[in-house]
């Protein structure tokens, strides 16, 4: 069973920015579970049930966080270093880090949340990046760290409002909900929405969220929590961990409070926003059937994009074109470039249906003969045939004997769709 605490109440008072004005953010949590040890096979229905209502109430997390000057780091070409408010660690106030950019001369521009993922903090070329396409974009550092090194230990600073940092793989679960890392993760991306769409430039219909790695997974759970996000692209991670064949399904195995509390599905029931899932085929730490259990767990519209050498790092994950080009689609025409419709197999020709506005250049199918982690699987990319008629794709194949498991990749310019990874019994 979980062990029981009582969860200090969460007054949260912030500041509105721009103004003097308090508002309260957050009504006091639910008592509930105080967590479980990893070695917890068991479990409280109730008690998970209550810690779930108290994460969904981050979604209230609405008000405009009060906003900080970043003493001792200057400004970097137009972007602009800051702290906002955040929720309370342990009964003391956080605040959190960020970077702020927005494209010159336009008015009232799209704008994106960037989280990012281990062993990274709060990049301005990131930032930039998203600048250069057009959005405003806030990058935000959710360990309780700064952009500057800590050149003892080769890490980046923690500053002295840090909240949590992360603990291992859901490792602090035995923590009471409101100091557990994800919670704070969570709702650090939700403020940073109130407050990135609270900046006059910025139009607020189209806010958008994108992570890397663990910032994918904080994505995945956000996104379905803050429903004012025009879109989310979780690059890399993914929900359903407790099911990898990896360190994630080992370290998950026994621990009820991910499964009941933290799995990502839970909340994306309740997302209807355009998703992108864009990650590497290869991945050593999420994988393709994890990835697209999660994304079948959310019923807005998604797109897949699994690219055979994206590798895995925050460099190559905000350098895919296909994120950019998402949001763009999204946030210019309302809706993602591309759907797939319809999938079969018979026998051993598998066929996979899109629709979509533009004019797809080339089609391959990707297999293994191989069971296993599909990162660590051998993969065989052929060619594939492809039929276009008005806005409709159709891509075929014939499955050579002994596949195991296969998706197609199209290409429509500079931009890679994926069909939803298969396994053949």
């Amino acid at each position: 069973m979980f062990r029981i605490c009582q969860v200090s109440a969460l007054m949260v008072l912030l500041t509105a920015f721009g103004s003097g004005a308090l508002r309260m953010i957050s009504a006091s949590p639910k008592p509930g579970t105080a967590g479980s040890h990893p070695d917890n096979i068991g479990g409280d229905d109730q008690d998970a049930s209550l810690e779930r209502e108290n994460v969904m109430a981050l979604a209230g997390l609405t008000a405009i966080p009060r906003v900080h000057v970043a003493e001792g780091i200057p400004s970097q070409n137009g972007l602009r270093a800051l702290f906002y408010d955040a929720l309370p660690y342990h009964g003391k106030p956080t605040r959190v880090f960020a970077w702020y950019g927005a494209p010159v001369g336009t008015a009232k521009t799209p704008a994106v949340v960037l989280v990012h993922g281990g062993g990274g903090t709060a990049f301005t070329e990131w930032v930039r990046m998203w600048n250069a396409r057009g959005f405003a974009a806030l990058a935000i550092a959710v360990e309780g760290q700064t952009d500057q090194r800590d050149s003892t230990h080769n890490t980046w600073q923690r500053h002295q409002w840090a909240g949590p940092a992360r603990q291992g793989i859901y490792e602090d679960t035995n923590e009471s909900l409101a100091d557990q890392w994800m919670y704070h993760a969570v709702a650090d991306v939700i403020l940073a929405n109130s407050l990135v769409r609270s900046f006059p430039e910025v139009d607020a219909s189209r806010t958008g969220l994108v992570g890397i790695s663990w910032g994918g997974v904080i994505v995945a759970t956000a996104a379905g929590l803050d429903s004012r996000f025009s879109f989310a692209i979780p690059i890399y991670g993914c929900g359903h961990l407790n099911e990898a064949e990896n360190q994630y399904g080992s370290s998950l195995a026994n621990n009820h409070i991910y499964r009941e509390v933290w799995e990502p599905a839970i909340y994306l029931r309740q997302a209807r926003l355009p998703i992108l899932w864009l990650t590497d085929l290869r991945d050593q730490h999420f994988p393709l059937n994890t990835q697209l259990a999660t994304a079948r767990s959310a019923p807005g519209p998604r797109v897949i994009s699994v690219l055979p050498d994206l590798k895995h790092s925050h460099k190559a994950g905000w350098s895919a074109e296909e994120s950019y080009s998402f949001a763009e689609s999204v946030v210019h025409e309302g809706r993602p470039w591309i759907r797939q419709i319809a999938s079969s197999r018979n026998g051993s020709l598998v066929v996979a249906e899109f629709e979509t506005r533009r004019t797809a250049d080339q089609a391959v199918i990707i297999t293994t003969l191989d069971n296993g982690y599909t990162g660590r699987r051998q993969w065989t990319t052929t060619p594939a045939h492809l039929q276009q008629k008005g806005g409709r794709v159709r891509v075929y194949a014939q499955l050579q004997p002994g596949v195991r498991a296969y998706f197609f990749n199209l290409q429509l310019k500079d931009v890679t769709t994926s069909s939803e990874y298969a396994e053949v019994n």
